[in-house]
């Protein structure tokens, strides 16, 4: 096997490791934890913010196992990991769980930038450009 084979399986192996943790959070919100609720509290946030940070981790971590979207749920996870470890200082909680989820969305990320700039390939060309 060849390099992008390994690359490719280690990078399925990080965004299953990913996703399990994002589903963990979200059963977490779900289930209104007392760490979580601590949090929560601590920011004034109600219910409402909790659940729908809980919906929005599911289907993220569904999108890490759809290809074209791997990389963009990562990057989207990138952003809401760096602001759980603002959170998590903030109210004196502990800060190794978002670092580490941090470090696994990153690399998610970055391994999965081709899948970007497919993406927004897709995204950005026109149907029938330069068709008169």
């Amino acid at each position: 096997m060849n390099y992008t084979v390994y690359r490719n399986r280690a990078m399925w192996i990080v965004q299953l490791v990913t996703a399990l943790g994002f589903l963990g959070a979200a059963i977490q919100k779900f289930e209104a934890a007392p760490s979580v609720m601590r949090t929560f509290d601590a920011m004034g946030w109600s219910t409402p913010p909790r659940i729908v940070l809980g919906v929005l981790e599911v289907v993220g971590a569904v999108a890490l196992f759809v290809p074209v979207l791997a990389g963009v749920a990562a990057s989207g996870f990138v952003a809401l990991t760096i602001c759980a470890s603002v959170v998590q200082v903030s109210t004196g909680e502990s800060v190794v769980a978002p670092l580490i989820m941090l470090a696994l969305t990153a690399l998610t990320a970055w391994g999965r930038r081709d899948s970007i700039i497919s993406l927004r390939s897709t995204l950005t060309t026109r149907p029938n450009a330069g068709m008169s």
